[in-house]
């Protein structure tokens, strides 16, 4: 037995066949993909601009001294205290407005290396050195020198506590980034490696960014900084917002193009099936299959191209930004995925069985509303109005219960998944804020990675759903495919072009069962027909006289036995040269919404209007048709609305008479007209079936009687066989037939 896992690898086959459809428009996808990381890249740069500007706003420093400490604790692993307003108006602390507090020192970093420690104090740097003629050297100016320096070291003043707690001078060499063969030597590791250059890169930009700004920090420059800052975020939200569009609306492009192609190989597929599959399948359930379904595979895939891809990326973005604030709040946030996946893992398997429940459910309710729209005259002079109303009312509350399952797996998704969220961050905000008590992490940078997290939060919130989209295409993809996947009408190999017929058409022990059938409905038929010949088949009901037809243009493939046309057997021919010689009326009549003229010329649209009109004539069509409105270009409409019966089956006489077809099959092609259709019926087949090789299957004694030979069956089997003089003479049950229904029709 499979493993559940295998399982649902398995019966996700279906759902990534989509993608056949959707991979051919690459460059469309890699435009939507790029579109959607800028999108995330600037969405989580709009967040981080909160942190400056909350800087800047609470006047703890201004937006030079923000990007240059944190250029110091990227470049070299080193943060420092910020000496508020408080420091620097309190004359005790004149020391903090001129020194460097460390707070902390990154393991492994270039400061650790160079041998600072926390708690020392930082009184010069570089060319700021304390000297005779500067005792003191601001804060801001020692920042602006250790993060902006383009030397490969950098001398490093510093104020230590001792053992006996007093501060003693010392001084360092710092080395700096740009120290190359210093940095190379290093063993940060690739991961490590690779996340200091991103960090190095992102503090480049930001400097150059900021160096647009003057450095002072008097009312009238911290008011430009914000403007310029709030003037940042309006341009990064219009860039933001243009991919957006853009990456939804190639996406919509890829979807409507991919889901085009599907319908399109879908139709054309089972135009090539065989008509034996529709005798055991409703055709309105293909019908919901090609439409229906294949619109919930295009929301599938709109989905991820859409909010699958941005939402991800959104959220992956935001938790790098937040990774560089503070990895360990954002991994202390992170420990609900584990749980949030396994939930979205069981509420897409319940989505799935219950969207394929409901997608039955709805091939079955337009079945129905198709059998009883189309025999609403019959429902009524029957009076079964109300029994119709409960099997619909049945087939609609199996469809409601369905949907009502898709409903609540749907609104349970976000809620418990909000509820792991809020339970991840308040961890996050508890242990956060106890920093921040402790001055080991600024407030505006807590704040930062709350709105950060939080954003993340609601970013995995909006694809909550998306593995249950995709669960409810995949239950769709699985009925389309199926589709898809049953056979088509075989053609051997080699097959050859069947000549028109000449000489005759034999039956050699011909046996053949209907699928799934448990007796054959053919048994052992022998059977000879010369070219040009009529032969009628008569019998009862349910005698193999219309599953003999079928057999001649390859509707079926007997059993066994063969059917020869000119000595050559009809399965090796190909399927489009022997259907060529072939028309065929039958008594249920079928035509197609488009007009008079071309039903008339279905199957030869290159034929002139005269052609038209004389097959038409020939047909005893061109009386009604002529009278029209629109004559030859009325529009028959669905179901030949406006046309009688009689009417239609003429137009589908001259459509037979417009192919010239060497062999005519006629069943029952008069038995549910009026008199005077049927003898202008009659007359038109006399007309056409002379020099052709014709079957006719009939009740009607004139067109019975006037065959070259009748053919009488019973039980899947010929019994006899003549002329009408013949076999009134010695088949009983062609006696019976002449008696009963021959003579009476």
């Amino acid at each position: 037995m499979w493993s559940e896992q295998k399982r649902e690898t398995y019966r996700m086959e279906s759902f990534k066949r989509i993608f056949k459809y959707v991979w051919p428009q690459w460059p469309r996808i890699i435009t939507v993909v790029v579109a959607a990381v800028i999108v995330a890249i600037l969405l989580s740069l709009s967040f981080m601009t909160v942190i400056p500007l909350l800087n800047v706003m609470m006047g703890k420093e201004g937006l030079h001294s923000w990007v240059d400490r944190k250029t110091c604790d990227y470049k070299y692993g080193v943060d420092f205290y910020v000496p508020n307003a408080t420091d620097i108006i309190d004359k005790g602390s004149e020391d903090i407005a001129c020194s460097m507090l460390i707070t902390g020192v990154e393991k492994n970093s270039l400061a650790e290396s160079a041998g600072l420690k926390p708690t020392d104090r930082i009184v010069g740097v570089g060319d700021f050195l304390i000297s005779e003629e500067a005792e003191k050297i601001p804060f801001s100016r020692m920042l602006e020198e250790l993060a902006t320096t383009k030397e490969s070291k950098i001398t490093v003043q510093l104020k230590r506590l001792n053992k006996e707690n007093a501060l003693e001078d010392k001084t360092l060499e710092l080395n700096t980034p740009e120290n190359k063969a210093y940095i190379d030597s290093l063993q940060y590791g690739s991961i490590g490696r690779i996340k200091w250059e991103v960090k190095l890169a992102i503090i480049e930009r930001a400097q150059w960014v900021v160096g647009l700004l003057p450095r002072e920090q008097n009312q009238a420059d911290r008011t430009r900084a914000v403007i310029f800052i709030i003037w940042a975020i309006g341009v990064v939200t219009i860039i933001r917002c243009l991919a957006k569009f853009y990456q939804g609306y190639m996406a919509q492009k890829v979807v409507q193009i991919g889901i085009n192609h599907l319908r399109e190989d879908a139709f054309g597929h089972v135009m090539d099936m065989p008509i034996g599959f529709f005798a055991n399948e409703r055709p309105s359930d293909t019908v919901s299959r090609i439409i229906r379904d294949t619109n919930v595979m295009g929301n599938a895939i709109k989905v991820m191209l859409g909010k699958a891809l941005r939402e991800p990326l959104n959220a992956m973005f935001m938790l790098g930004f937040a990774m560089l604030l503070n990895w360990q709040l954002t991994l202390i946030f992170l420990c609900g995925a584990p749980v949030v996946l396994g939930l979205v893992a069981m509420f897409g398997r319940k989505m799935k069985k219950a969207t394929r429940k409901s997608l039955m459910a709805s091939s079955q309710m337009l079945a129905k509303l198709q059998e009883t729209i189309s025999g609403l005259r019959v429902v009524k002079v029957y009076n079964q109005q109300d029994y119709e109303q409960g099997a619909f009312k049945k087939i609609n509350d199996k469809l409601l219960k369905q949907l009502l399952k898709i409903s609540k797996v749907d609104a349970a998704t976000m809620p418990v998944l909000e509820v792991l969220g809020m339970a991840a961050g308040s961890a996050a905000l508890i242990i956060g804020v106890h920093w921040v008590t402790q001055n080991k992490m600024d407030s505006p940078e807590f704040l930062g990675l709350l709105i950060l997290l939080g954003a993340t939060a609601e970013s995995v919130r909006k694809t909550s759903d998306i593995w249950n989209k995709i669960q409810e295409a995949n239950a769709a993809a699985e009925r389309v495919f199926a589709i898809i996947d049953e056979p088509i009408e075989k053609e051997r190999p080699n097959a050859f072009e069947l000549a028109p017929l000449k000489d005759r058409i034999e039956f050699i022990d011909v046996v053949f069962t209907y699928p799934q059938a448990e007796t054959p409905a053919l048994k052992g038929i022998n059977l000879s027909v010369p070219a040009g010949h009529n032969v009628a088949v008569v019998g009862p009901n349910g005698s193999g006289k219309t599953t003999l037809a079928n057999l001649i243009p390859r509707f079926y493939d007997p059993d066994s036995g063969h059917i020869l046309i000119d000595g050559k057997n009809i399965r090796d021919a190909t399927l489009f040269s022997l259907r060529s010689q072939i028309g065929m009326v039958t008594q249920n009549v079928v035509t197609f919404n488009v007009t008079i003229a071309a039903n008339i010329a279905y199957g030869r649209p290159d034929v002139s209007e005269k052609e038209i009109i004389t097959a038409a004539r020939r047909a005893y069509a061109h009386e009604f048709i002529s009278p029209l409105p629109d004559g030859y270009d009325t529009i028959i409409g669905e179901h030949g609305a406006g046309l009688s019966g009689g009417q239609l089956q003429r137009i589908v006489i001259a459509r037979a008479i417009l192919k010239n077809p060497a062999i005519l099959i006629f069943d029952e092609a008069t038995s549910h007209v009026d008199a005077d259709s049927e003898a202008k019926i009659h007359a038109a087949i006399e007309k056409i079936m002379k020099t052709r090789t014709s079957f006719i299957i009939a009740h009607r004694f004139s067109t019975v009687i006037n065959a070259d030979v009748i053919v009488v069956m019973n039980k899947g089997q010929i019994i006899a066989q003549g002329q009408h003089d013949e076999l009134i003479q010695s088949c009983q049950l062609y006696q019976s037939l002449y008696e009963t229904q021959l003579v009476k029709a």
